[in-house]
């Protein structure tokens, strides 16, 4: 138990490093996109009482708000 509890804030920070690496070739609209949807996902989470449908309802509304703020 206690190996799997000394493994996971190196394992979370190893995940985190390469989602922020997979995001240095998009471009400013694609980077709005997805943060859009992230966003757009928790506010979703948060309204509905963390139903799915309401998750990736504002996951998609997020990314489309994102998606059209700029133009490349």
């Amino acid at each position: 138990m206690q190996f799997f509890q000394r493994m996971t804030f190196p394992a979370l920070a190893a995940i985190v490093l390469l989602s922020l690496s997979a995001c240095a070739g998009m471009s400013t609209q694609d980077r709005n996109m997805a943060i859009g949807a992230g966003v757009g996902a928790v506010g979703g989470a948060v309204l509905t009482g963390g139903s799915a449908v309401g998750t990736v309802g504002g996951a998609a509304v997020g990314g489309i708000i994102g998606h059209e703020i700029s133009d490349d």
